[in-house]
């Protein structure tokens, strides 16, 4: 079991193989049994993975549970779950843990997956998080240590990342570890999108302080979502940290809430450096606001190297140019397409008894590096992967006045 800042950075300057063996697309199998799934987190994503959950076969989706009791019904309404087994409240996720589920979907926001698979993995149920894993270090260490106790009890936990399930990232990244580009030089990744949560800016503007708008709106909140950096660029630099298998060094950051309105506590842009060490170094910007049609956008991660580059785009072209091309095609479906490989691969990780859990560990790892670029853009400062590593600070929400 993990504990502590100097165990986590052990775990995580290993992950390496782990990467690479999480990186792996569970091929189709037969349906042996439906598996009791609870979904924790019935929202617009909930209620969309939900239904791919249903449309896989080996499940049947027991219970709903959303702190809002309409997302639970609707969800339930939908496919069928009995009106008994539609929890609300915060404490929702432990009525539906002792009503009879196997296994859990936590799509909860980024705030409550720590809490709640550590309850889930206590209560002997299988786990399927959603990104991130937390929003701070104590949460990651949290679910490190849950992790390594579902693998000692055999249970399943795996941490849903499109990317890392989809072929032509996982065969462009096997080439470029196999030394495609060459000796690595620097990289640049961005994340350029609008506001996903502009639906809320009306209703918190006039009540900032309404507990419930703040947790509809809860990607407006840093303690809920973790900020932009963790709850949202996590995809980019996840493929950083995929490439470069080790932690960087250090970071240099800055960013603020400045393009958009003030509303919530969150930025609207970052910019980073993230430090590797040996004169390899990879830039990152992400903003959350109008860029009024500005090429590139999206979701991208370039590496350059001593004989190619690696071009990679969150639903574009993977790509190796140079000595050793590659084409890998678009992943234009990969939003839909990476889930689907992932609920498949859980399926067959409970039913044929995988329990390495191999997608934690990197998982724990990019969460913490998105941890060190906003630490150091919240300080306009150089912050070290070893102070973030062993960092006790904890981003508290305010659940003041929402119901149990």
């Amino acid at each position: 079991m993990l504990g502590g800042g100097a165990a986590l950075t052990v775990a995580v300057a290993e992950s390496g193989a782990a990467q690479e063996a999480a990186a792996t697309p569970a091929p189709a199998m037969e349906i042996k049994r439906k598996i009791k799934l609870g979904l924790i987190g019935c929202g617009n994503r909930g209620a969309w993975i939900a239904d791919l959950f249903n449309k896989h076969g080996g499940y049947e989706l027991f219970a709903t549970a959303d702190y809002f009791q309409e997302p639970a019904d609707k969800v339930g309404d939908a496919f069928h779950v009995a009106a008994q087994r539609r929890f609300s409240g915060l404490s929702c996720y432990k009525r539906l843990l002792d009503s009879g589920v196997e296994a859990v979907a936590i799509i909860s926001p980024p705030y409550f997956h720590p809490e709640q698979a550590a309850a889930a993995v206590a209560a002997g149920k299988q786990v399927y998080c959603a990104k991130p894993v937390a929003v701070d270090v104590p949460g990651c260490q949290t679910i490190a240590q849950s992790a390594a106790q579902a693998t000692a009890k055999k249970l399943c936990f795996l941490v849903d990342f499109q990317t890392r399930a989809m072929p032509a990232f996982i065969e462009a990244l096997k080439r470029v570890h196999a030394g495609a580009i060459g000796t690595f030089a620097f990289g640049e990744g961005i994340y350029h999108a609008d506001c996903p949560f502009t639906r809320y800016f009306d209703e918190l503007e006039k009540n900032p302080t309404d507990p419930e708008i703040r947790l509809r709106g809860w990607g407006l909140d840093r303690a809920l979502s973790g900020d932009m950096i963790t709850e949202q660029n996590i995809h980019t630099l996840d493929v950083m940290n995929w490439v470069l298998q080790q932690p960087p060094v250090a970071a240099t950051g800055t960013g603020a809430l400045s393009a958009r309105p003030k509303i919530g506590t969150c930025f609207d842009h970052f910019t980073c450096l993230f430090d590797y060490g040996n004169g390899v170094g990879v830039t990152f910007s992400s903003k959350q606001f109008n860029g009024y049609d500005t090429v590139p956008k999206g979701i991208h991660l370039r590496m350059f190297g001593s004989q190619g580059v690696l071009e990679t785009e969150y639903g574009g072209q993977e790509l190796i140019r140079g000595e050793q091309f590659y084409n890998g095609g678009k992943t234009t479906g990969i939003y839909r397409e990476g889930a689907v490989i992932n609920i498949a691969a859980f399926y067959r990780n409970i039913i044929e008894g995988h329990f390495e859990n191999p997608t934690v560990a990197p998982s724990v790892s990019s969460t913490m590096i998105t941890i060190l670029g906003r630490t150091a853009a919240y300080r306009n400062a150089t912050v070290t992967w070893n102070e973030i590593a062993q960092s006790t600070e904890r981003l508290e929400a305010d659940l003041r006045g929402l119901k149990d």
